[in-house]
């Protein structure tokens, strides 16, 4: 058994009794928005209460500049794993509450510390004291805390650069609060809180990703997928719904799925005599698609999986010639990522899984031997002008589109479920 324990560790129970709040910090990009800032702040606290509402007791308070988390007694660890996925939370803390008084706080202050379960053989405290009327300094309450600790677990040593805990003790009117541990959160913007955008979503691993960081900026994002049915299966179909609902869980709780029919304009082009030319065709279709959508549901941008040299249609040229057939942003993630990074990410988000299933989207369909890397403008649009009823059959593609609106409720995921069986 280790000295450690031997100073009396904390059994689950009363681990979980260790805590009194959660303090929530916010990213530097939403703390220097100056007289935006509390609209952003507004816009997480509400996300937070939403993360949060499976736990009755829980309380959420919203100060300016901080938020926190009354647990009420309930398992931190609990509301921690609710609190990870929330973007626009950089970091968080399970803290304690005590008086602001000498005993209180050194008591507090062991109790905090034995609740850490990290490596424990080094540490330091930093007391900071708000309340300047307070009988001890910042000093002299680093000592007298930290010779507490040192008594109850002799085992210990004081590192002040580089320790395996930081003890913090934040002393204000009429109360103080410690905390050592110190979560990652998931860092970005307030999910909504920059706008509404269209991500193009295939089966594959790129574009959840590529979704994931735009919400991550802050983004409502509204999904659109193209199918050419009967080239394509319901294998894929589901593919690509289970790849939303999986981006569901990161929104506000609800997440629009545009399903268009792409099969006789693929067609059309496999026709056309244009075949190392057809990828760039694709893409510059599902770009005017997806604007007439945008344009539909009030959305100011298109994200795509794009990552730079990754395949054909993702060189310098072809992004060039592709990003002309629409006036929209095209907000590009993954340009300069690479694939294994790409992969992590999906791993972390719980997309990987599903975006390797071997059912093939569209996008792999009619593919040349020898696509084009750098194609012409002049040259792409002549062969767009030579497609009979290009225009109509992208005005009635959108016509055609089934929207699946996925909800976290389950009632709501039944109906959805339903919407989704008038795709084929």
């Amino acid at each position: 058994m280790s000295s450690t324990m031997r100073s009396g560790s904390l059994n689950e129970d009363q681990h979980h009794s260790a805590y009194d709040m959660v303090l929530l910090r916010l990213g530097s990009e939403i703390t220097v928005k100056g007289k935006n800032r509390h609209r952003f702040e507004q816009v997480l606290a509400d996300h937070v209460r939403k993360a949060l509402r499976p736990f009755e007791r829980v309380v959420v308070q919203h100060t300016y500049g901080r938020l926190y988390v009354m647990l009420n007694e309930h398992p931190y660890e609990e509301v921690a794993a609710a609190l990870r996925d929330v973007f626009g939370l950089v970091s968080f803390s399970p803290v304690k509450k005590a008086e602001a008084e000498l005993d209180a706080i050194r008591d507090t202050a062991l109790a905090v510390f034995r609740a850490n379960k990290g490596p424990k053989s080094t540490f330091k405290v930093t007391v900071k004291r708000g309340w300047k009327q307070f009988p001890h300094n910042s000093m002299e309450m680093n000592h007298q805390v930290a010779s507490h600790v040192l008594r109850e677990t002799p085992e210990l040593k004081v590192d002040i650069r580089n320790p395996d805990v930081e003890l913090r003790v934040d002393i204000q009117q009429g109360a103080a609060y410690v905390y050592c541990d110190v979560e990652q959160g998931a860092g970005g913007f307030p999910y909504g809180a920059n706008g509404k955008a269209l991500l193009l979503l295939s089966g594959g691993i790129d574009s959840p990703v590529a979704g994931w960081l735009g919400m991550r900026k802050g983004l409502t994002l509204e999904a659109v997928h193209f199918h050419s049915y009967p080239f394509t299966s319901e294998q894929a179909k589901e593919k690509v719904v289970t790849l939303s609902k999986r981006l569901l869980h990161y929104t506000n709780g609800k997440f629009k799925l545009h399903l268009v029919p792409f099969t006789d304009i693929q067609t059309s082009f496999a026709q056309a005599g244009q075949e190392r030319l057809i990828i760039t065709l694709m893409r510059r279709a599902m770009l005017r698609i997806t604007e007439m959508i945008a344009e539909r549901e009030s959305a100011h941008a298109i994200v795509t999986g794009d990552s730079l040299g990754q395949v054909a249609s993702q060189t310098l040229g072809s992004m060039n010639v592709i990003g002309r057939a629409t006036d929209l942003p095209l907000l590009r993630p993954l340009v300069m990522m690479d694939k294994v990074d790409i992969i992590r990410i999906a791993e972390q988000i719980g997309t990987y899984e599903t975006s390797i299933l071997p059912y093939e989207d569209c996008c792999t369909l009619f593919v040349p031997k020898s696509p084009t890397t750098n194609p012409n403008l002049e040259s792409v649009e002549k062969a767009e002008a030579t497609i009979d009823n290009l225009d109509e059959m992208i005005a009635l593609a959108v016509k055609n589109t089934v929207t699946v609106v996925l909800k976290q409720d389950e009632a709501e995921k039944k109906a959805a479920e339903t919407a989704e069986d008038r795709w084929f």
